[in-house]
């Protein structure tokens, strides 16, 4: 693979339509993945890949596993001479989770092209993991995950933080999309696709075009966000504006237009820092909102609804967030064996 390769977008309206990065076959699988996942998707992945073949200087039908591994050896690397390592791993190279979700994007790649029946690309040269025995075991054997990523808690908001960080958002617009968050559990992009008409504060419900995975869901939502919209639509949004999009730029050449991502992160970056909150993102207030449900003794399978999480499994971890929960299970059962010990 010759020329440098870089991660070129196409934009309309604000609104990002194609990426490139200059390999042919890497720009098919783009438009692609452009036809079935969000505009964070296909960013991401264009930048992996172009990564990958950055480093691994060779045509696609080229690559084999041993390049694979070279990869991943090269991400482990330290980062131009750190000397520091992350608490949570121990490494001092890009963190497991990012070289993981790198080798997907890889894999996908190849996986692309395997299906395709492009020449040379017979398999996926991205292993699914390393086989081993175990002891004491002849012939069993097992496969070992390429890379381990660490399971760490998500970070949640005190009461008095999420009381603070509200008090220092500045519009209708930007509280209406902290509370879709906090109170509803919608996702920054969630927030940032819905339309006008999914909005029915008659039902007091949001229906949810633009879930994770293109699923769609219609979840209830507190009235304090129908009424702090209802402010932003009266005072703050645009007249003109010709986008069905509910929130939209307020100020400057874009006004009217969509808000972006970006826009969105600066709003929230903004809030925290006044609000003297060292870490925030958008993912935290929507990991609060059900913490606190559950908290509440909203059923697991609720949040899951509410979440639209596909598996259940990704929704128990709000049962170790909550303070209450963990704690309340031991006494009860602690309090069953103490009855049945003092009962000898």
């Amino acid at each position: 693979m010759t020329g440098v390769l870089q991660v070129v977008r196409s934009m309309n309206g604000g609104r990002l339509e194609s990426v490139s990065v200059g390999q042919p076959a890497v720009d098919e699988y783009l438009t692609f993945v452009a036809a079935r996942g969000r505009a964070n998707t296909l960013l991401a992945v264009a930048y992996d890949l172009k990564v990958f073949f950055s480093l691994i200087d060779k045509e696609p039908a080229a690559v084999r596993t041993a390049d694979v591994l070279d990869f991943i050896k090269a991400q482990r690397a330290p980062r131009r001479g750190a000397k520091v390592v992350r608490l949570e791993d121990g490494e001092s190279g890009l963190s497991a989770r990012t070289i993981k979700r790198r080798l997907a994007s890889v894999s996908g790649f190849f996986a692309y092209l395997a299906a395709r029946g492009d020449a040379g690309v017979a398999a996926n040269p991205v292993p699914r993991g390393l086989a081993s025995r175990r002891p004491g075991q002849r012939g069993v054997v097992r496969g070992v995950p390429l890379i381990r990523a660490p399971r760490t808690m998500p970070q949640i908001l005190e009461p008095a933080e999420v009381d603070a960080f509200m008090a220092a958002l500045r519009t209708h617009r930007d509280r209406a999309m902290v509370e879709a968050m906090v109170l509803g559990g919608l996702r920054r992009c969630e927030v940032l696709g819905l339309a006008l008409s999914d909005v029915r504060p008659g039902e007091r419900r949001l229906f949810v075009s633009e879930g994770k995975g293109a699923h769609e869901r219609i979840v209830p939502m507190s009235p304090r966000f129908f009424a702090t919209t209802a402010g932003y639509y009266e005072a703050e949004r645009p007249q003109g504006s010709a986008t069905d999009r509910v929130f939209v730029v307020l100020k400057g050449p874009r006004r009217g237009q969509p808000l972006s991502a970006a826009g969105l992160n600066e709003i929230v970056d903004g809030a925290r820092r006044r609000a003297g909150i060292r870490h925030l993102t958008c993912h935290q207030l929507r990991h609060t909102c059900f913490t606190r449900l559950r908290e509440a003794g909203m059923a697991l399978e609720a949040i899951q609804a509410q979440a639209g999480h596909a598996s259940i499994e990704t929704t128990r971890i709000y049962l170790h967030l909550a303070n209450d929960w963990l704690a309340g299970e031991y006494l009860r059962a602690s309090e069953a064996i103490d009855a049945q010990v003092t009962g000898l």
